[in-house]
C-alpha cells in the first residue's frame, strides 16, 4: 500500500498539470474546540498573570509549565479623536439639557449616552462611518499545572459521546441483519435512542467553549475563548494552505473545509488483519492530521502523579483530529447578488445516487421563510445532476425557474385560492409580547397589531403569536413594512373584510374584485424576491462561468453584466507579462543568447510594420555580419564596367545577384542563429524592441530635419 501511495503522488508531482475530474470531499475537525480544550489544557482558572505566576511555588523555568498562546482582541470604537471628544462634550456643556439642568449637573449614565449620540451623528458626517473594528495579537500564559476540573469535564462528556456514537454503528449494523420485524423494531429503536443521546451530548460538549464567553458566568474568561477560536482558525487555514497546492477548496466552515481534489490523489485503503478485521486509512485525513501533529501537538501537557510531593508528569498530547466524508457527486454553491461579496455556509451536497447528502444556509431550511422561495429550491437543486455537459445542466436548472415564473406572471392562474395563499404567504412567530418590542417596525409586528384591530386585544397579549401574513401592493410607495396584510382578513365576514382592507390599504374606495387577494397582492415584490433567488442560484454562476443567461426574464444585475462582457471582449488589453519570455530553467544551457550591443548587427528585418519610408528601386540592406565576399574563392577578382568587358561585367554581377536572393530566400546559419532564434527575435518582446531599435540606427536611412552650421 506504501508502494501504491507514493507511486501515485509522484505521479501527481511529475505532471501536476492534468485535466481529470475531482473528488468532492469534507474534511472536518471531529469536536474542534472541545478537543482544542483538552489538547491545550484550556480552563478559565488556568489563564495566568505575572503576579498569578510569582506567587507559584512551581514557577520556575525546568518545570515548563507555563504555555504562551496567542488569541486576537477585536474592538468597535468611534472614529473621533480625543480632541473632537473634549469639543463635543464642551458644545453638550453649553447647551440646555431637560429640566434646566445643566449638562454637569445630569447623572453619568445620562451624560455618556448624550455625549455618545452626538459623537456618533459627528462621526457619521465628518467620517462617513459611526465605527471603527480594530484587531490586537495578544499573548497570555496558560498554566499547565492549574486544578483540572474543567478540562476532566469536557474529557468526560467527550468520551461518553464517543461511546453512544460507537454503540449507534452497532445497531446500525443490527439492523441490516434482524431476521424477523420483532429483532429489527427493537434495533431502530436503539438507534434512535443511541443517536438522540449522542446528538444531545454533542450540544452540552459544544456549550463549554459558549460558556466562558457568557457575560455573568462564573468561570468566564474571554481570553480562553478567544485562544479556543484562535487556536481553530490557525488550524483550518492551515488545512486550506495544503489543499490549495494539490486541489481546490471550495466552502470553509468553523470546523472543515470543503474541497475538490485530483481523482488520481490517494484516497482511501484497507488494511486486513490476521483476524479477518479491516481497517481504512483514509489518506487525506492522515495528511492532515500528520500536518496538526507537527505544529499544534501540546509537548507541555502535565498530569498530576504524586499529589503529596507534587510531582507532575510532562507528554504530548494532541487529540485534535480531521475526519473525512466523501467523495460526493455535486455540490452547488450560490452566488452573492452583491460585487465581491461571498455567500458563506449555504451550499447544497448530493451523494452519488442522486440522494441529497446535505443542505445548509438556504431559505429551505429555514421555518417562516416564503414558501413560494422554499418550493422553487426544493425542485431546483435536484436538476443541478441533469445533462451530459454543463450548458445542458442550467437549460435543465432553467426549466423550473421558468415554470415559477410563469406562475407569478400569470397571477397563479393555474392555482385556486388556497394554493395561493400557501404559496405566498410567510409565517412568523413573535417570540415576545407585542408590547416588548415598543416602536420596533417588522412585518410581523404590523400583522400582529392588525389582528389584534379586528380578533380583539387579548390575542396578542401572548407571546408566541403566529403571524400569517401577505405584502400588498397599496399603499404606494408605503415600506414592506407598513404592506403586510394577515391573511385570516378574508376569512372573516365580507363587511369585517372591507372595512379593515380599505383602512389598510388607504383606499376607501375600494369594493368588489378589488377586494380579491390576487388584486391586493404585489406581484412585483414576489418577482423580485423570486428573480433574487434565481440569480443567486442560477443566472450569476452561470455568467461567471460562460454561460449564457439561462433564465432571459431575469437580468443580471449591473457588474455583472459589464464582467461578461469584459469576460467575452474580443480585444482585451493584454498582460504586461505577454512582453517577457520565459527564461530557461538552466542559464548553463542556453544557446546562441545575444548580447544587447549585438542586438544590431546580427538581427533581421522584423515582420512587424515600421514607419519608414524606403523607395522600391533600393535593395534592402542586409545584416552587416553577411558579406558579399563571404566566399573568397568565388569572385576572385573584381571586373570594372567598361564597353570591351561588358559581359564579364555582368556575368559576375548575375552570381552576385543570384546570391543575394539565395540568402533572402533561405535563413542564412552564416551569423550562428538558427530557426530558433530567429522566430524568438520576431516575438513581441522588449528583447525584439531593443534590437529593433539598434537595427533602425545602424542600417536604416535617416531622415534630415534640421542643418546648422
Amino acid at each position: 500500500i506504501r508502494t501504491q501511495i507514493v507511486h501515485e503522488l509522484e505521479q501527481l508531482r511529475d505532471r501536476p498539470q492534468r485535466t481529470e475530474k475531482p473528488y468532492i470531499y469534507h474534511l472536518d475537525v471531529g469536536a474542534m474546540y472541545p478537543n482544542i480544550i483538552l489538547t491545550n489544557r484550556l480552563q478559565p482558572s488556568a489563564i495566568v498573570d505575572d503576579a498569578t505566576c510569582a506567587a507559584c511555588d512551581y514557577n520556575q523555568e525546568k518545570n515548563g509549565c507555563k504555555r504562551p498562546m496567542e488569541w486576537v482582541w477585536r474592538g468597535d470604537h468611534n472614529p473621533a479623536t480625543r480632541n473632537e471628544y473634549d469639543r463635543t462634550k464642551d458644545q453638550l456643556a453649553r447647551e440646555p439639557q431637560r429640566d434646566n439642568l445643566s449638562f454637569a449637573q445630569l447623572p453619568d449614565s445620562e451624560q455618556a449616552i448624550l455625549v455618545a449620540e452626538r459623537l456618533k451623528t459627528y462621526a457619521r458626517k465628518a467620517y462617513k462611518r459611526t465605527k471603527v473594528t480594530e484587531e490586537n495579537t495578544r499573548q497570555d500564559v496558560v498554566c499547565m499545572r492549574e486544578n483540572d476540573f474543567y478540562v476532566d469535564t469536557v474529557r468526560q462528556f467527550r468520551d461518553r459521546r464517543y461511546e453512544y456514537k460507537k454503540l449507534n454503528k452497532t445497531w446500525k449494523k443490527r439492523v441490516s441483519s434482524a431476521k424477523d420485524a420483532a429483532t429489527k423494531k427493537e434495533c431502530e429503536d436503539r438507534v434512535l435512542v443511541y443517536d438522540s443521546l449522542q446528538i444531545a451530548h454533542k450540544c452540552i460538549l459544544n456549550s463549554f467553549y459558549g460558556y466562558v464567553m457568557r457575560r455573568g458566568a462564573r468561570w468566564r474568561s474571554m481570553e480562553m475563548a478567544g485562544i479556543v477560536t484562535k487556536t481553530g482558525a490557525d488550524i483550518i487555514t492551515q488545512a486550506r494552505v495544503l489543499v490549495e497546492q494539490i486541489g481546490r477548496p471550495l466552502e470553509l466552515d468553523t470546523d472543515g473545509i470543503w474541497c475538490i481534489l485530483p481523482r488520481s490523489f490517494p484516497d482511501v485503503y484497507t488494511f486486513q488483519s490476521r483476524a479477518g478485521s479491516h481497517l481504512k486509512l483514509e489518506y487525506p485525513c492522515v495528511m492532515l492530521n500528520a500536518d496538526v501533529h507537527n505544529k499544534f501537538t501540546n509537548h507541555q501537557y502535565q498530569t498530576l502523579v504524586d499529589p503529596v510531593r507534587g510531582i507532575y508528569e510532562t507528554r504530548s498530547e494532541c487529540s485534535i483530529f480531521f475526519e473525512v466524508d466523501g467523495p460526493y457527486r455535486c455540490m452547488v454553491l450560490p452566488a452573492s447578488t452583491e460585487e465581491g461579496k461571498l455567500l458563506k455556509k449555504r451550499y447544497a451536497v448530493f451523494n452519488f445516487d442522486g440522494s441529497l447528502a446535505e443542505l445548509k444556509g438556504f431559505e429551505l431550511k429555514r421555518r417562516g421563510e416564503l414558501e413560494l422561495i422554499k418550493t422553487f429550491q426544493s425542485q431546483v437543486f435536484e436538476r443541478f445532476l441533469d445533462g451530459s455537459s454543463l450548458k445542458d445542466c442550467y437549460e435543465s436548472v432553467a426549466e423550473v425557474a421558468n415554470h415559477w415564473i410563469d406562475v407569478i406572471d400569470t397571477r397563479g392562474d393555474s392555482l385556486d385560492d388556497e394554493e395561493l395563499v400557501g404559496l405566498i404567504s410567510e409565517n412568523r412567530s413573535m417570540s415576545r409580547q407585542l408590547d416588548d418590542y415598543g416602536d420596533q417596525k417588522g412585518t410581523s409586528q404590523t400583522t400582529a397589531r392588525r389582528l389584534g384591530e379586528f380578533l380583539g386585544a387579548e390575542i396578542i397579549k401572548d407571546k408566541g403569536l403566529n403571524c400569517k401574513f401577505i405584502i400588498a401592493e397599496q399603499p404606494y410607495g408605503a415600506p414592506v413594512t407598513d404592506r403586510a396584510i394577515p391573511t385570516a382578513i378574508w376569512k372573516a365576514e365580507s363587511s369585517v373584510m372591507k372595512h379593515f382592507l380599505r383602512k389598510w390599504l388607504k383606499s376607501p374606495g375600494l369594493d368588489g374584485d378589488a377586494l380579491d387577494i390576487r388584486n391586493v397582492l404585489d406581484w412585483d415584490y414576489y418577482l423580485d424576491r423570486l428573480g433574487k433567488s434565481i440569480q443567486k442560484i442560477i443566472t450569476i454562476p452561470a455568467a461567471l462561468q460562460k454561460i449564457p443567461n439561462p433564465v432571459p426574464r431575469v437580468e443580471h444585475p449591473g457588474w455583472l453584466t459589464s464582467k461578461v462582457n469584459h469576460l467575452n471582449d474580443r480585444f482585451q488589453q493584454q498582460s504586461i507579462q505577454s512582453a517577457f519570455s520565459v527564461q530557461a530553467k538552466n542559464p548553463l544551457v542556453r544557446i546562441n543568447e545575444l548580447d544587447i550591443e549585438d542586438s544590431g548587427p546580427s538581427s533581421r528585418e522584423s515582420k512587424r510594420p515600421v514607419v519608414h519610408r524606403m523607395r522600391r528601386h533600393r535593395v534592402k540592406t542586409l545584416d552587416s555580419t553577411v558579406e558579399v565576399d563571404a566566399e573568397p574563392h568565388a569572385i576572385k577578382e573584381r571586373v570594372s564596367l567598361s564597353k570591351e568587358k561588358f559581359g564579364d561585367w555582368l556575368a559576375q554581377k548575375k552570381k552576385l545577384w543570384r546570391k543575394l536572393r539565395s540568402q533572402r530566400s533561405v535563413p542564412a546559419k552564416s551569423d550562428g542563429v538558427d530557426r530558433a532564434d530567429k522566430k524568438a527575435r520576431t516575438a513581441h518582446t522588449i528583447e525584439s524592441y531593443v534590437r529593433d531599435a539598434a537595427l533602425a540606427i545602424s542600417q536604416k536611412e535617416w531622415q534630415i530635419v534640421e542643418m546648422r552650421e
